[in-house]
């Protein structure tokens, strides 16, 4: 096992939100089949845990989930739409030391639109709001791109420094996850020269953070053009996701579910070290779809630092000079499914 194993753990499969690029909310899980405390107790150690669904916090028994993670993980963040703000306050009095995510699609009107919930970016924002002023420090808000909230990208960006957040980005992608195969972006140059303005504004940045997350964005572009991926995917080598029917899986990316095993009904090691698990890190290696998600990515870009580090030095010394990024991608090539093309 390696020693920065991370985990993604997906508490549930409710949720309140009725997103256009998920439809997870029309197959929400049953809550009597979810996983049990006893099952999180089986999972092993990492350096760092998602805690996600559908929308976690629809979880009642979610404080208890978190106190069995604190002991397995050195970092937890979670995924949320922001909406129950009375339970994140709750669970953040308790835990101060959480990291928190909370989606935001653009500004309010385009938000609300794309999340499906009435006044959804005020209480997001409340909710944001909340945390900082009791001090927690690890608070961001994250965005999916798409053709309707592209145009607001390079504004929540400056929202998010103005008001000292972390800010995240991903785009559209098609998965067994997501239950969604027909997700794509139409406007691909359009999209692409949105986060052109956003790797700019962060190779501006006086944080190295900024910078490799500009490299990231610089993937993004990649992505929506149909590129093959910047750097390998080693997910189910150092990362895995939990379901909430116990099953482990290398990845959330893939159309087709590829469990390694189940956690309800078997020890961590034996499925971890399985032939069954096996079989899913070859599948992951000949994956077509080149997924770019932070959660591959970022591992990726540590396994992998050159050419992530002189892509950074190359263009924070072209930045230096007042000039624009190096963004060019190559000719797309044919990888199925890809988001901006049927």
């Amino acid at each position: 096992m390696k020693t920065k194993l991370h985990g993604s753990i997906i508490v549930t499969y409710r949720c309140n939100a009725k997103c256009n690029m998920c439809n997870v909310w029309h197959h929400p899980s049953d809550r009597q089949e979810e996983v049990g405390l006893e099952t999180f107790e089986k999972l092993p150690e990492m350096f760092f845990a998602n805690v996600t669904g559908g929308e976690p916090f629809i979880r009642k028994d979610l404080p208890d989930i978190i106190e069995i993670l604190r002991r397995k993980s050195r970092r937890i963040v979670l995924s949320s739409n922001g909406y129950f703000t009375q339970r994140i306050i709750s669970l953040f009095q308790k835990y101060p030391d959480l990291g928190i995510r909370i989606s935001v699609e653009g500004l309010p009107k385009t938000n609300d639109t794309i999340r499906g919930i009435p006044e959804g970016f005020d209480r997001t924002l409340r909710t944001l709001l909340i945390l900082r002023e009791m001090g927690i420090k690890d608070i961001g808000f994250a965005m999916t791109l798409q053709d309707i909230n592209a145009p607001d990208l390079p504004y929540l960006y400056h929202l998010a420094k103005a008001l000292g957040y972390e800010f995240a980005t991903a785009t559209l992608h098609n998965s067994h996850y997501f239950h969604k195969l027909d997700n794509r972006i139409g406007k691909v140059d359009a999209v692409a020269e949105q986060i052109q303005k956003l790797i700019q504004l962060m190779l501006k940045s006086k944080k190295p953070k900024e910078w490799f997350r500009a490299y990231y964005n610089y993937g993004l572009i990649h992505y929506i053009h149909g590129n093959a991926r910047l750097l390998p995917c080693e997910m189910g080598e150092d990362g895995f996701f939990l379901d909430p029917f116990g099953d482990i899986l290398a990845c959330n990316g893939m159309n087709d579910k590829l469990p390694m095993g189940n956690l309800k009904h078997q020890a961590w090691e034996d499925i971890w070290n399985s032939q069954q698990a096996a079989s899913v890190r070859q599948a992951v290696r000949t994956c077509p779809k080149n997924c770019w998600m932070i959660g591959s990515v970022a591992p990726a870009i540590w396994h992998h630092p050159l050419q992530p580090m002189k892509w950074v030095a190359v263009n924070k010394l072209r930045s230096a000079f007042g000039k624009a990024p190096l963004v060019a991608v190559e000719p797309v090539r044919p990888c199925d499914p890809v988001p901006g093309h049927p």
